[in-house]
């Protein structure tokens, strides 16, 4: 048998993940403002695509909206009647005739009217007209540039370069101001120093006794306990500054974990106090602050913006719709792409214009795909969770992500990004569109399972009322859920109530029963 080299022609069908179907793809996964990011640098790389910013501008066309002059049309000057053309009448003579007030007893002007002195003192070309108010295109400063208005916002300090001001004060020694900044480099947004002393002190070559006492200068700034290693150190700075730093405060402070555990009976035998001195202790505790640097704030907070917007209807239906704020408003300008499509010569630039319409008709088309995909499985999660919504946290129903994806005939992956980083205002709050989706607990006569996050919340209702004689055990939360017709084990009980930070039933009987004594005394 010969081996040859043939050339065929075969048919056949293959998925091929082009760019263009993975920027959709990605775009569908983006949060607001990862995708605000996204079509920023597109309306940077892109010259046919512009920011639609809506219909809330006031059109100049339409004399009705009362325009100002553009920058084409010039400002003639003042007209007949214009109050920058009049003199301004300060004589009491004619104050009194115009405004019909007795100006017997009012003071002589001095010299010349303002008017007059204006003109007088101001030089050539630079008097006082309407032209030096509104600027050249009739609105904004002389030179034609709007103000910057965020020139006059108060820039906020940071904790790093607070604690830099106060080192420059208190270290003078050159030397010691390129330690202390290494250890305030270490700092963290709460205050605390996270790099060992001893690494910082090796990669200067500085002598550990040295870094030692320039750390203690440093946890003298303000604010109190700032330069701590752990919180015992951060709480021990502050009762020392606050002189309460005494043998039994110390011995409070050094079993935190006691603290924590609310073991009170323990930490009066360790202190060597009784019970009252030991509620005033941990009251004197309560008042200090665990991160001090949490007066200078972190990163700027990103507010939450819903995607998808639930309302009542009048006939007891849902009305579900996109948020108008949230949505891209990004338009391909078609008319500028024809206009530098006539004058392109060249190959290179041609290609160039014609991959940027290309790019620019796809991001359009991939946006609106990825609203539309959104409002789908959106008013499929609300039909799905009616229930929810009109009763409560109890009634949520279990739901995965194939039951979604088979009623809206879309895949799970699909379902799952669509999901992800978006968020839902609903009368009930605002909840991420993963909230939805719980497993199933079983029940105990077979009848409709229920949501997981529905059990999570009744477990948190009993806790919630529970009395310092009627703590309930993890068993006990089991037989009152057995009893409410949801079939659960130990250990699930066990994990939601830790995912709730709810304590054990041994530690909830202790701190009620703390609670308890504190308030008789």
């Amino acid at each position: 048998m010969a081996i040859s080299t043939k050339l065929m022609m075969r048919q056949g069908q293959a998925l091929v993940m082009t760019p263009q179907l993975l920027q959709a793809i990605k775009l569908l996964q983006f949060s607001n403002l990862e995708l605000a990011a996204f079509l920023h640098d597109e309306l940077e790389r892109n010259p046919l695509l512009e920011a639609h910013e809506g219909d809330g501008g006031v059109d100049a066309a339409d004399p009705s909206q009362g325009a100002e002059p553009s920058a084409a049309e010039p400002f003639e000057g003042p007209q007949e009647g214009d109050w920058a053309q009049q003199d301004l009448a300060v004589d009491s003579a004619t104050l009194s005739a115009d405004l019909g007030a007795d100006m017997s007893n009012a003071f002589e002007p001095e010299g010349p009217s303002i008017g007059e002195r204006a003109r007088d003192e101001a030089p050539d070309g630079a008097g006082l007209s309407a032209t030096s108010w509104t600027g050249a295109a009739g609105g904004g400063p002389a030179d034609g540039e709007a103000p910057n208005l965020e020139a006059y916002v108060a820039d906020r300090q940071s904790l790093h370069e607070h604690l830099a001001e106060q080192l420059a004060l208190a270290c003078p020694d050159p030397r010691h101001r390129i330690i202390g900044q290494s250890i305030i480099d270490a700092i963290d947004e709460s205050g605390y120093l996270r790099e060992s002393l001893g690494e910082i002190a090796a990669r200067l070559e500085a002598d550990m006794a040295e870094a030692e006492h320039i750390l203690a200068t440093i946890q003298t700034f303000d604010p109190s306990g700032v330069g701590a290693r752990d919180l015992a150190e951060c709480l021990a700075i502050q009762l020392k500054e606050r002189d309460r730093y005494d043998p039994a405060m110390q011995a409070f402070v050094a079993n935190l974990p006691l603290v924590a555990r609310r073991d009170f009976a323990q930490l009066a035998k360790l202190c060597g106090v009784d019970d009252e001195d030991i509620a005033d202790m941990a009251a004197e505790l309560r008042r200090l602050e665990p991160k001090p640097g949490r007066a200078f704030g972190g990163a700027p907070i990103q507010p939450l913006v819903a995607d998808v917007i639930v309302r009542a209807a009048s006939d007891g239906a849902w009305h579900v719709e996109l948020n108008a704020d949230a949505l891209p408003r990004v338009l391909v300008n078609h008319s500028y792409a024809a206009q530098v499509s006539a004058v392109a010569t060249g190959p290179a630039d041609k290609s160039f214009i014609s991959s940027c319409l290309q790019n620019a008709n796809w991001l359009t088309k991939s946006l609106e795909q990825r609203a539309r995909t959104i409002l789908r499985v959106a008013s499929e999660i609300v039909r799905l969770q009616d229930a929810f919504l009109t009763h409560g946290v109890e009634h949520l129903r279990p739901l995965n992500l194939r039951t979604v994806a088979d009623a809206i005939g879309m895949h799970e992956s699909t379902v799952s990004r669509v999901t992800s980083n978006k968020y839902m205002m609903t009368p009930r709050g605002v909840f991420e569109l993963k909230y939805f989706f719980s497993a199933s607990i079983a029940t105990t006569s077979g009848a409709a399972a229920h949501s997981a996050e529905a059990v999570r919340f009744r477990i948190k209702q009993m806790i919630d009322r529970e009395t310092p004689d009627g703590i309930l055990s993890d068993d006990a939360i089991v037989e009152r859920l057995k009893a409410s017709d949801i079939e659960i084990a130990r250990r699930t009980v066990a994990k939601y109530r830790d995912s709730l930070r709810i304590p054990s039933s041994v530690d909830r009987r202790r701190a009620k029963l703390a609670q308890a004594r504190m308030t008789t005394h």
